[in-house]
């Protein structure tokens, strides 16, 4: 079990109970991540004073705003994708290993191995593929919302699919080589 619970670089396991050593890379892109989820976290702040802004103007000045309304949720869409990649490198996200949680350390490394490589990676990768053409037409036909007092730069909020698969790729590649590395060690 002390495999498991701790790396040989002072790494302590997570909620997947496997202890991962760092790599260049990761501490790398796991710098970059933390970047943009720490940025993420400040959208969910302005994201509660604008909530209560709208119900203050509607409910006691009578006073509703189409804008506003759809700010609101823009921000909770960029709040939710730019943290997608940071719950994946602080093992956040959910996960059921009802199976695996009794499975020796080196077999859930090569599941972990195998979920990344053949699930994770190709669907993020994937949608940042198809994402980019939907970001590019929204900009070249000047989207706007349909609202009539809606926001205008559709592309903006699209752009951040991007933004949000190419982080959660970079925290598939950070994870993927700190499998690989705790895959190299010996027992």
């Amino acid at each position: 079990m002390t495999a498991i619970a701790h790396g040989t670089d002072g790494s302590k396991a997570g909620p997947s109970g496997i202890a991962l050593p760092h790599t260049t890379f990761s501490r790398i892109a796991d710098r970059i991540i933390t970047f943009f989820g720490e940025v993420s976290s400040w959208l969910w702040t302005i994201l509660m004073l604008l909530i209560v802004y709208q119900v203050v103007r509607r409910y006691v000045f009578s006073k509703g705003s189409i804008m506003l309304e759809e700010m609101q949720w823009h921000l909770y869409a960029v709040g939710f994708m730019l943290g997608l990649a940071f719950t994946e490198i602080r093992e956040r996200h959910v996960r059921i290993d009802a199976l695996a949680e009794h499975w020796p350390w080196r077999r859930r490394l090569w599941m972990e191995l195998a979920g990344i490589v053949f699930l994770l990676l190709p669907f993020a990768g994937f949608i940042a593929w198809f994402a980019v053409p939907f970001t590019v037409t929204a900009y070249q036909l000047h989207e706007v919302s349909a609202a009539p007092d809606g926001l205008p730069y559709r592309w903006v909020l699209k752009s951040f699919i991007v933004t949000a698969f190419v982080l959660l790729v970079l925290a598939g590649l950070s994870r993927l080589t700190r499998v690989l590395a705790a895959l190299r060690m010996k027992n």
